[in-house]
């Protein structure tokens, strides 16, 4: 899946299919990339990566890579031993003393609630320590002809997207509605897909275990 396949069916929904464009691919292409921009603030989870989280040494509070969006997880020191998840306002209430320990291979990560891309970890890293985790990223622009890192399936919400932003231009298909109408399926689709994994991603299908049989 291309910018290029995008536009091309975003042409006939506009019907901008004569030999003069309204609008150049160049224009499209950046409408293309505003709505994967978009889809990384609704689904998230479309967009993690799994790779090394170089910490900084001798501090608790440390920080995504930079152009990541939010912390998913933490799973271990990079070839060493699970680091475990647990509550900071736990830590702080039953071992205020925590953040002045030693630096040493970190065992615990907590979240930053007020922050997405910052994290701590306990205790303070020595040098050179790096973890393993999945942090979600921004997308990098696209150009014409260049493959979108999207599963196919999100081809028509990449196209619904894209005609909204066309559509938004012209005062004409903002009061009729239309713009309003692929905005709509945009967001609706892209929420659907994350309902749906209550039924995939999940023991049962997402059932209570007392109603399976």
């Amino acid at each position: 899946m291309t910018p290029s396949e995008v536009i091309t069916e975003v042409r006939r929904l506009i019907q901008d299919t004569k030999t003069t464009f309204r609008y150049s691919d160049a224009v499209l292409t950046g409408f293309v990339n505003q709505t994967i921009k978009r889809m990384v603030l609704l689904r998230p989870d479309l967009f993690t990566t799994i790779g090394d989280i170089p910490l900084t040494t001798s501090t608790v509070f440390q920080n995504c890579p930079a152009g990541a969006v939010r912390l998913v997880e933490i799973f271990n020191v990079k070839d060493g031993d699970a680091v475990v998840e647990v509550s900071r306002k736990t830590l702080n209430e039953n071992y205020p003393n925590w953040v002045t320990e030693p630096p040493d291979v970190p065992i615990n990560f907590m979240r930053h609630v007020r922050n997405p891309t910052n994290f701590f970890v306990y205790p303070a890293p020595i040098a050179s320590t790096i973890l393993v985790g999945e942090y979600v990223s921004s997308p990098v622009t696209f150009a014409l002809n260049d493959t979108i890192t999207l599963p196919d399936a999100y081809f028509t919400v990449l196209v619904d997207g894209t005609v909204f932003l066309a559509e938004s231009i012209d005062n004409e298909h903002v009061n009729s509605g239309r713009a309003k109408l692929f905005q709509d399926s945009f967001v609706m689709t892209l929420g659907v897909g994350l309902q749906s994994r209550v039924i995939t991603d999940t023991e049962e299908g997402g059932l209570d275990p007392r109603q399976v049989v």
